[in-house]
């Protein structure tokens, strides 16, 4: 089987002792593909490193974290718009969105980041990955004015709602739904959810280092784990693991415009 990890921060400190094991457990799962989603100005370069060292392997995106958006956003704003302008492999903008989970203190600067880096995605003709966490209605009039329009991307890590999922589903075309090992949490309500939203629409991700599915739960997930979230995956929809598989590694590729 081949599987795509959509989602993945292996650029972290969390695998500066081990990477390159990281990586051989990956290719040993059957993984083919990494895609890694920035964070804010810190982690561009150790990203880059990474995506380097791993080419055709690892690819990177750019893009500001809502959950690094403070009173300085302008100036993150601006190394984004940098690296955009320069020579670059950068495969989407991402990850961004909305967060407001923790703290709604920058509510509006966070409301302010994901427009202008839609309108960047648009404008370089690049998929976006977007963060969504208490913050659903909000991002939906983000979006809402790009409905109609090549604007694509992937809905990360998504825990939402059966309406959810529904509105994604029927204005959203373009987009992709990203599951990662919250499936697999004994208290998760993703499974009922994900029934009702088609499998040519979801892209299998693990978020590392974090939210790492059982029967590894409390480790450091990496991506290698992305064999159990398909495992799961399978389950729900009723299909072998290889047709989920399958799938989803095409839904993939087409999202970031690598599909042969």
């Amino acid at each position: 089987m081949k599987l795509i990890d959509s989602h993945s921060h292996l650029f972290l400190e969390e695998f500066a002792e081990d990477l390159p094991q990281v990586m051989e457990r990956a290719r040993n799962a059957g993984v083919t593909h990494v895609f890694m989603p920035n964070i804010d100005s810190t982690t561009i370069e150790p990203m880059l490193r990474v995506c380097r060292d791993y080419e055709g392997y690892c690819y990177p995106m750019i893009g500001l974290h809502p959950t690094s958006v403070n009173a300085d956003y302008e100036k993150e704003l601006g190394v984004v718009a940098e690296a955009l302008c320069a020579p670059n492999n950068y495969v989407a903008i991402g990850e961004i969105g909305m967060d407001l989970y923790w703290d709604k203190t920058f509510l509006k600067e966070q409301q302010v980041v994901l427009d202008k880096q839609i309108g960047w995605a648009q404008e370089y003709g690049l998929p976006v990955v977007i963060h969504c966490r208490e913050a659903f209605d909000y991002i939906y009039n983000v979006l809402r004015p790009y409905q109609g329009t090549s604007l694509g991307g992937i809905f990360h890590s998504f825990t939402g709602t059966r309406e959810e999922a529904d509105v994604l589903v029927a204005e959203f075309p373009n987009f992709m739904v990203g599951i990662n090992g919250v499936v697999t949490f004994k208290k998760s309500a993703l499974p009922e959810v994900l029934k009702h939203i088609p499998l040519e629409r979801i892209v299998l991700e693990t978020d590392s280092p974090y939210l790492t599915p059982v029967p590894n739960r409390g480790k450091r997930n990496e991506s290698a784990y992305v064999k159990d979230t398909l495992m799961k995956v399978a389950e729900v929809y009723g299909c072998s693991p290889e047709e989920v598989a399958q799938t989803t590694s095409a839904n993939a590729l087409k999202v970031f415009g690598m599909l042969e």
